[in-house]
């Protein structure tokens, strides 16, 4: 599973996916593993970049974010990928995610 957590940082999941000049990309199969760090160009004074944010991240099966709009859910659903809304330490927010969904496959 292929993970993605928008940051300011590196560190924490700490903004709207439409300001997420920094995409962090994880691998998770048994382990987490860290792949790299993606920018995308988001114009500071504009509203509805999310899908930006999502065209990044076209390989990801899952995009995590503070929040996000109505317009970027139509977009992620229409490119398969999952959004979700978390926020906090980096690591403490792919634990809750990877956790949840093997509790739910089980």
């Amino acid at each position: 599973m292929r993970l993605a957590v928008v940051s300011s940082d590196g560190e924490n999941v700490d903004l709207h996916l439409g300001r997420g000049k920094s995409v962090f990309i994880y691998d998770y199969e048994d382990e987490l593993k860290f792949v790299e760090q993606r920018d995308v160009e988001i114009a500071e004074d504009s509203k509805h970049q999310g899908g930006k944010v999502i065209k990044a991240c076209e390989d990801c099966d899952v995009l995590i974010s503070v929040q996000y709009g109505f317009k970027s859910k139509i977009k992620a659903e229409d490119a398969n990928i999952k959004l979700v809304m978390d926020e906090g330490p980096v690591c403490d927010v792919l634990k809750r995610y990877i956790d949840h969904v093997e509790f739910m496959q089980k």
